[in-house]
């Protein structure tokens, strides 16, 4: 299983990466630039470290990075892929396993990997210090009360926040198919399934984060980060389409030939190379005002 998140992040890097919000970014750029010393950034649920191969060149330097996350076998896969991500950007990492420094002519940063387990956040240690707390694609696994938490731990300790690639809810297909209606309702009602942080907000949860944020004395502002999926992005397209299938059959399994038959209509449009997708996400930076 965690191999096969690792090939799904590695699948999903590209289209996170051109989706983002870069005025976002340059806004928390320009911010922590006004703060003195080395900057700490924590980002949660970090994957194989694909938030560090979007942020590390785009924020002020000297960065020292910790990465938490629960799954092991992603963890162990940090290291290797920002070793080569370094490299080919002219920098230098050099270290050990748990803790390695990467520098170049655009990077200057620490950076430490540890397993955590997030669902279960004791204290604020792991808070304490930070310059920025960011992460990607995270927020709509979580629950309300989840989330409550992390904002009132991001204002204790004064840090600016950056979440990426909130999913919102809307995604469509073109050319349409007259499931299409039925699969994104069920794909929603799934995402509010339970994914280890409590029953998820799902689409809610960027919505549910600024109000959250802004209610523990932060300033948030959003823009839209819609993927908008080529045909030329084929093997994207199936995942997208193999996972919903999955998600609406899990929802009402009463249902599951219907979506294998939508499920093989939606692969022959992908395969004939006429085929596109819109996926809704939404970033949101804050400060404390």
């Amino acid at each position: 299983m965690g191999e096969f998140k690792a090939d799904w992040l590695a699948l999903r890097e590209p289209a996170d990466a051109t989706a983002r919000s870069g005025a976002l970014t340059a806004e928390v750029a320009e911010r922590l630039a006004a703060m003195p010393g080395e900057y700490a950034i924590l980002d949660l649920a970090t994957g194989t470290g694909a938030n560090v191969r979007y942020l590390a060149e785009r924020l002020p330097s000297p960065q020292h990075w910790r990465l938490a996350d629960r799954d092991q076998q992603l963890l162990a896969q940090v290291l290797p892929r920002l070793s080569a991500w370094a490299t080919s950007r002219g920098a230098i990492l050099s270290g050990n396993p748990s803790g390695v420094s990467i520098s170049g002519p655009t990077l200057a940063c620490r950076i430490d990997a540890r397993r955590v387990d997030l669902a279960r956040l004791a204290g604020d240690e792991l808070f304490s210090g930070s310059s920025l707390v960011t992460a990607s694609a995270l927020l709509d696994l979580v629950s309300a009360r989840w989330l409550d938490d992390l904002a009132a731990r991001c204002r204790r300790a004064g840090a600016i926040v950056l979440f990426a690639l909130t999913y919102d809810g809307r995604w469509s297909c073109t050319p349409a198919d007259p499931e299409d209606a039925v699969v994104h309702r069920l794909v929603n009602r799934h995402q509010h399934s339970v994914k280890g942080f409590g029953r998820a907000l799902g689409p809610e949860a960027n919505d549910y984060a600024e109000r959250a944020f802004e209610a523990v004395g932060y300033e948030v502002r959003t823009m839209s980060t819609d993927w908008h999926v080529s045909p030329q992005q084929d093997a994207l397209q199936r995942a997208l389409i193999d996972g919903w299938a999955s998600a609406a059959s899990e929802m009402d399994p009463d249902s599951a030939n219907a979506m294998t038959a939508w499920k093989v209509r939606r692969l022959a449009r992908v395969a004939e190379g006429g085929s596109q997708i819109v996926v809704g996400h939404v970033d949101l930076a804050g400060w404390v005002r």
